[in-house]
């Protein structure tokens, strides 16, 4: 993924701890057949995290279509890296957008098996996806440290040396972290 300089300091955090995830899971509420909703997710490769901290993906028309509509809607975006113990998970905005100058600058020879016809395949479009909060986990990036923080905080009956959350709202500034 390509990540545009950003010109807020939590937006900078949040680039930092996505650089080199390969896949983000979006999470969208679907309609079932019997006028219920339901969460589904699918894995979505970055392409570009724009100045704005917007992230773009390709998808389908055909199947995003249905679940996003023609306004688009609020959704999740969630990244995980176990090995560094960095986990970060977005709420805001997906958006679909055809823009047949940006999927040619986005273009990659990987996305070819889904669209043969390249960046003006007629099922390509832009995800646009906006986020409005984003909360971010670290921990110990060794497998020791951490094992050895769990058992303390077992023993203490409290986490204790497990990580750091981190909170930060739409205008890409840290919010006080939640109570867990």
């Amino acid at each position: 993924m390509k990540i545009e300089s950003q010109s807020r300091e939590g937006m900078r955090r949040v680039a930092e701890r996505i650089e080199g995830m390969r896949v983000g899971m979006l999470t969208l509420r679907a309609s079932c057949a019997d006028a219920t909703e339901e969460l589904v997710s699918r894995p979505l490769t970055p392409l570009l995290m724009d100045n704005a901290g917007c992230i773009w993906f390709f998808t389908s028309q055909r199947t995003m279509q249905p679940l996003l509509g023609t306004t688009g809607q609020c959704a999740n975006l969630a990244f995980s890296d176990e090995g560094k113990a960095t986990y970060v998970s977005m709420s805001g905005r997906a958006d679909l957008r055809v823009d047949l100058a940006l999927q040619e600058q986005l273009w990659t020879a990987m996305a070819k098996p889904w669209f043969p016809d390249g960046p003006a395949d007629p099922d390509l479009a832009l995800l646009k996806f906006t986020p409005e909060r984003a909360d971010l986990w670290n921990g110990p990036d060794s497998t020791v440290l951490r094992m050895a923080a769990m058992a303390a905080s077992v023993v203490a009956s409290k986490p204790l040396g497990l990580g750091e959350h981190e909170v930060i709202d739409a205008s890409g500034t840290a919010m006080p972290r939640p109570s867990e």
